[in-house]
């Protein structure tokens, strides 16, 4: 009954999950140009030193905002769809699926939906608002640190639990010698 539970639920969720991933990832690197673009031009604007700095950069930057995104997407959803117990290679092979995924699907919108790729960069206009740009730009980082807080949580809960455990095996036992 339990393996029927977790089996259906998995029937479900992974395609959501999947879908879910691939927007992120396809969206990050479709408009991360944009929004890093703006903010760096905003810190030129404030402190032209550093503003220097990440323009002569600018290739990097995109970089590790790009990863960001695949990183955390790479180390959560194999974790929400597989669960704790889960292969290394089956983990590689989502990992895998969803970087080609989101290196193809360019490709695909151009080839089979008769979509522009500028009709798609258009919507990039958004992200030069530095707010938007800023949001944009932090959140994977946001939620990085949402999913640690959590698992920090879920530790803390289990080590609880544990211990309340231990002490009431332990007052039983010290009961059962009086």
């Amino acid at each position: 009954m339990f393996q029927v539970t977790t089996l259906g639920k998995a029937a479900w969720a992974t395609p959501m999950y999947l879908s879910v991933a691939w927007t992120l990832m396809i969206s990050y690197q479709i408009f991360t140009q944009t929004a890093v673009t703006t903010l760096v031009t905003v810190v030129d604007t404030m402190l032209p030193s550093i503003g220097f700095w990440l323009s002569s950069r600018i290739d990097v930057v995109i970089f590790v905002y790009s990863f960001a995104w695949v990183f955390v997407l790479s180390s959560a959803i194999p974790g929400i769809i597989l669960g704790k117990e889960r292969g290394v290679l089956v983990q590689f092979f989502v990992c895998l699926t969803l970087t080609f995924l989101a290196l193809i699907t360019v490709d695909i919108l151009e080839g089979y939906s008769e979509t522009s790729l500028n009709q798609l960069l258009g919507l990039s206009f958004i992200f030069n608002n530095i707010v938007v740009a800023a949001v944009y730009l932090a959140l994977p980082y946001i939620f990085m640190i949402a999913l640690d807080i959590r698992a920090r949580n879920k530790n803390k809960k289990k080590e609880n639990l544990e211990m309340l455990t231990e002490t009431y095996v332990e007052d039983i036992a010290a009961r059962q010698e009086c």
